[in-house]
This record gives structure tokens, C-alpha cells and sequence, in this order.
């Protein structure tokens, strides 16, 4: 499932044309499966483009640097508005991290990537932050890993370093999606035929599962307010929650 930062320019959209191509490296193991490239995203402020590489890597770019290669190699035209809007960083000069390309090693198959980034506790919705590990800064920025054995991993995007590790899914995560609010409540959608509703700032907390689906559910949504999240699955039906203010 691709993803695009809430900045680009539906309109422009369908004038959309290919800018450039990235290559996996050749499979470090000799099994064919799993060599497929299953998910990409964009972070929030367009920092990063992640994408699984087969197997069980993730490639972190910085999309700036992804541009100038694209240059490079002939490109030309992209230019334009909407690709300086996503390549532009956090407008803060003294930015303390600064982005650049790495890969992790999620130890399985990756099924689904989200970016989720942080606000200051006064506009977040999460109310229930008395005892958690990690303190989440504002320029902080997350990437969650969804893999084929049910397991969902965090990441802190800068560094590489695992944060959380959860575990409840009993089958592949097929899909995930953090509330737009900044709340870092992530949602997980998996074969099992459940969503999972996690809160990050509380330790990865699991709140809620959500059922209603009678097969895999494939993928899931927020709405732009956060109090609402959408799903669809191997049926021919899309469900609705309203989650309301009390996540």
C-alpha cells in the first residue's frame, strides 16, 4: 500500500509520470520467497521514502537525496512545485537530526510500513502517559514494521534502533496506519481478521481489538479528524468505527 504526504497536490496527481526507479540489490538468501517488494510510504514531513527490500530489510532514504539521484541520472522536469514541497525538510535550521539512507533488518518478511511522528503532549488526545518508557520528542520521527509473523516493530527512523516490539497478531500485518492527530496511536490490520488498536506512547499498550471482519483484513484508514477508522478485507464490504475521544 503506497502513501502519499497529506501536502501533494491531489489535482496534480493525474499528471503524475515516472521520475525514477529503485533497485533492491540481489537476494542475500537463495529461497524465492519472499523476495517481493510488498510496501512503501513517505514520512509526514517528506523526509523519508522507506521500502521493503524482499526478505526482511527496509531501505530508509532521505526523498531529498532520492531527487538528486533521479538529476543525476538525467531526469529532468521534476522540478516543479509538488516535488519541492515533498523533499522540503522541517523549516527549523537546526534541525538535530539530519536524514540519511539505511537499512533495517526486521528479522522477518515485511508486509507494511507506517511513519508516525509526535506532538507535544497539550494537543495530543493521548491522556494516559503516568509510566512509559520512551519519551517521544516532537522532531522525533517513528517508522512501524508489520511482518509476516505477526509481529509489529518500531523503529526510531533516525537511528535505527528498535524501541518497542509487539506482539498479539496471530498472523501476517498486512496493513498500518497511525492517527494523523500526532497522538501515536498506531492501528494494525492483520489475517487474523482483527485490527488492533496500540498506543505508543504508553509502551505500545494494546487498547482495543476491533472485529467485525469474517476474513483477512487488508488495510485500514483514519479519518482526518483521528475518530474515525475505515478497513477492508477479502469481502465485499467496508467496515466503519467511530472511535471517538476515547483513545
Amino acid at each position: 500500500m503506497a502513501s502519499f504526504p497529506p501536502r501533494v497536490n491531489e489535482k496534480e496527481i493525474v499528471r503524475s509520470r515516472t521520475i525514477g526507479e529503485l533497485l533492491a540489490p540481489a537476494a542475500p538468501f537463495d529461497k524465492k520467497c519472499g523476495r517481493e517488494n510488498w510496501t512503501v510510504a513517505f514520512a509526514p514531513d517528506g523526509s523519508y521514502f522507506a521500502w521493503s527490500q524482499g526478505h526482511r530489510t527496509v531501505k530508509l532514504v532521505p526523498w531529498s537525496q532520492c531527487l538528486k539521484n533521479f538529476l543525476l541520472h538525467g531526469t529532468k522536469n521534476i522540478t516543479n512545485s509538488s516535488s519541492l514541497r515533498l523533499s522540503r525538510q522541517n523549516s527549523d535550521g537546526a534541525q538535530k537530526n539530519k536524514p540519511h539512507e539505511h537499512i533495517i533488518d526486521c528479522g522477518d518478511i515485511v508486509w507494511s510500513l507506517a511513519f508516525g511522528s509526535s506532538v507535544p503532549e497539550k494537543q495530543s488526545r493521548c491522556v494516559n502517559i503516568e509510566w512509559h518508557r520512551f519519551r517521544f520528542g516532537q522532531d522525533q520521527l517513528l517508522l512501524a514494521t508489520g511482518l509476516n509473523n505477526g509481529r509489529i516493530k518500531i523503529w526510531d527512523v533516525y537511528t535505527g534502533k528498535l524501541l518497542l516490539n509487539l506482539v498479539d497478531h496471530s498472523e501476517v500485518v498486512r496493513d498500518l496506519t497511525f492517527a494523523p492527530d500526532g497522538s501515536l496511536i498506531l492501528v494494525s490490520a492483520s489475517r487474523d481478521k482483527t485490527l488492533r488498536v496500540w498506543d505508543l506512547k504508553d509502551d505500545g499498550n494494546m487498547m482495543k481489538v476491533l472485529r467485525g471482519h469474517q476474513n483477512w483484513v487488508y488495510s485500514c484508514a483514519f479519518s482526518p479528524d483521528s475518530s474515525m477508522l475505515c478497513s477492508v478485507g477479502a469481502s465485499k464490504a467496508v467496515c466503519i468505527k467511530v472511535l471517538g475521544h476515547s483513545l
